[in-house]
């Protein structure tokens, strides 16, 4: 007798290989017309092209909604790895274009979920693909090829990660669109043309509030963040902070383009900070909440004078702005690119809200930037209202130049 439709679904969920990275055949080739034209513009009205030097999502406008997914990769030899990255290429050029769904014979299972309709939008749809240290093991002999600086994060001093089942993995994908449900679709779609290949570990949401009233969007404590931001737009600065260049510092040849990545799940204490005073509140992060200016400053675009407040009388020594960026010559090479996401995640078992921030940035050298910032803060005040509970270090790989090449060719070059 054979298994009924109940015990296959069952042994599907436990992990049952369904092929390697399904999709190199012809599954891949769904959407494969409308895949070679400009993005079709979405509900958003933006389409992100895929194509270039950079993966989109890193300089990228912020969209409204996110899932960053962290992947265990099953894949068994180089091979089979390699075949991965080329079924991620074509899963991510197809939705990023957009378009027609292909029809399905009614005998065979669809070819697209439908849950955006007949018709893909682009929506403003990005998928950075990211790299782990652990990629790098014994498994498929890269070891010599890994990016000079990428380690697996280690728990600092204020960090809650013990017991975390949200942290590290061989792969990352962070996906972004201006629509909850696009989002969801492209991680259904990709995980589907992958299974086999990778398995999910775990996923956290966000979402990119719009600026209430103007300007640089707030976080849950109810602080714009995100105002100190480096601009991607001026080449000059991204190639000194943003970018990796190969054969600089160490690196090998094939990460020209890429860029370090850091997402730290942060959960904030809202019960316990909306019970602080607003000025204590302010002198903690250095800024008003209503603008967003600098306690110095009048608007949120005013830049801190440390230098002409040397008692601290206006804007503490241990605010969370000054610790972060002290705007000396010593600390210019320090900057990130932040792109955090907010999060709801329901209530915990004690009835607390757990929301928070997917911290998110980007950066030439993460012992250099990130690392050395993250030291600065340790023991700031605001870490009596903060609790990091997961997140990583990652690679995100150089972006795809046309529609012959692929994600991550030059690591198996």
């Amino acid at each position: 007798m054979s298994a009924g439709p109940s015990l296959r679904r069952r042994a599907f969920l436990r992990g049952a290989t369904l092929g390697t990275a399904v999709g190199a055949g012809a599954l891949a080739g769904a959407f494969a017309t409308s895949a070679a034209a400009d993005p079709a513009p979405g509900p958003s009205g933006r389409g992100i092209p895929f194509h270039g030097q950079h993966q989109a999502g890193i300089s990228t406008p912020q969209q409204a909604a996110a899932s960053f997914v962290s992947f265990t990769v099953l894949a068994t030899d180089r091979p089979g790895l390699q075949q991965l990255f080329r079924t991620l290429t074509e899963r991510i050029r197809a939705l990023t274009a957009g378009g027609p769904v292909p029809a399905t014979d009614l005998a065979s299972p669809p070819t697209d979920s439908a849950t955006l309709g007949p018709v893909l939008p682009g929506d403003g749809l990005t998928v950075t693909v990211s790299v782990g240290a652990s990629l790098f093991d014994d498994r498929y002999g890269l070891g010599a090829r890994k990016p000079a600086r990428l380690v697996p994060m280690p728990a600092f001093p204020d960090d809650d990660l013990a017991g975390s089942k949200e942290l590290h993995g061989d792969l990352l994908l962070q996906i972004c669109a201006d629509s909850r449900d696009t989002v969801m679709h492209a991680l259904r779609d990709i995980t589907k043309h992958t299974r086999g290949a990778m398995q999910a570990g775990w996923k956290v949401d966000g979402f990119h509030a719009a600026p209430r009233p103007s300007g640089t969007p707030r976080n849950q404590l109810g602080f714009k963040d995100g105002i100190a931001n480096p601009d991607p737009g001026d080449r000059k600065l991204a190639d000194a902070v943003l970018w990796t260049h190969g054969g600089a510092n160490g690196e090998p040849a094939w990460v020209e383009g890429g860029s370090y990545q850091v997402v730290r799940i942060i959960r904030m204490l809202v019960e316990f900070w909306d019970r602080v005073s607003l000025n204590e509140q302010e002198r903690m992060i250095g800024r008003r909440r209503d603008s967003g200016a600098p306690l110095d400053g009048t608007k949120e675009s005013d830049i801190p004078n440390y230098p002409a407040d040397p008692q601290n009388l206006l804007i503490p020594m241990n605010a969370h702005i000054r610790l972060a960026n002290p705007r000396t010559p010593d600390t210019a090479d320090q900057q990130i690119l932040r792109r955090g996401y907010n999060y709801e995640r329901g209530i915990d078992l004690n009835g607390n809200l757990d929301v928070g921030l997917v911290f998110c940035c980007y950066q030439q050298d993460v012992a250099r930037q990130f690392q050395t910032v993250q030291q600065r803060l340790a023991g700031e005040p605001l870490v009596d209202y903060i609790s990091p509970t997961g997140g990583g270090y990652f690679f995100a790989l150089p972006g795809v130049p046309g529609p012959a090449d692929t994600l991550a060719a030059g690591l198996f070059a």
